[in-house]
């Protein structure tokens, strides 16, 4: 009975955790990155061209959120658990910043975050199945595709909106250290095969949130 109510409370949690996320219910515990930088030059296209880079961004912190609840969810191993949990926690900053510039930008978020949300726990958990080693690979090629999916904005941006580089130079920064850290407590490097089809999705995902 114990157990049932256990795994019971654990489903409610996941589900509450999912409404939240998707309904744009967080708060940052750390404050907007704001260096007092202006986007006061930016041309109506660069503004929009920015929003939906940015929901691209908010796209990717609500997959940030169910792939590291997926994960804990099937991890066996107390330590990474608490990784996990502890770069959730800071990606919930990334969330919300960013859906605070796509509003200051005048775009939206995604009308697909639940698939986006459904999809990526399921990718999560999957990756705990696998195992210790292969759920810390996975974080750490998430985190460096990541990475490299936010250098590209920052190469992409009018260099008039120094107010959006800011947000993601911040969040870049912490997916370093995230990816560092799945490093440090021994993450293998993923199979070819597999960091090509997380580069697929990513690619989809990417395409079709900068337009929906």
């Amino acid at each position: 009975m114990v157990a049932v109510v256990s795994i019971l409370d654990r489903a409610i949690g996941e589900l509450d955790a999912a409404l939240r996320c998707v309904a744009g219910v967080h708060r940052a515990a750390r404050p907007f990155p704001d260096t007092g930088a202006s986007d006061a030059g930016l041309s109506d296209a660069e503004r929009a061209d920015a929003a939906a880079l940015m929901r691209v961004n908010h796209v990717g912190e609500v997959c940030a959120q169910a792939l590291y609840r997926g994960q804990a969810l099937t991890s066996r191993s107390e330590t990474n658990r608490a990784a996990l949990a502890s770069a959730a926690r800071e990606e919930e900053d990334h969330l919300a910043w960013s859906a605070q510039r796509v509003r200051e930008l005048e775009g939206r978020t995604s009308l697909l975050n639940p698939l986006w949300y459904a999809g990526s726990f399921a990718l999560g958990a999957a990756a705990g199945i696998a195992g210790e080693r292969w759920n810390l690979a996975f974080l750490a090629e998430t985190e460096r595709q990541v990475e490299e999916h936010l250098g590209g904005h920052l190469a992409r941006l009018s260099p008039n909106d120094g107010r959006t580089r800011t947000v993601i130079e911040s969040m870049r920064a912490d997916e370093a250290r995230h990816r560092a850290t799945a490093i440090r407590l021994g993450a293998p490097e993923m199979p070819s095969p597999v960091t090509l089809a997380m580069r697929s999705l990513s690619r989809v995902m990417t395409t079709v949130a900068y337009r929906i």
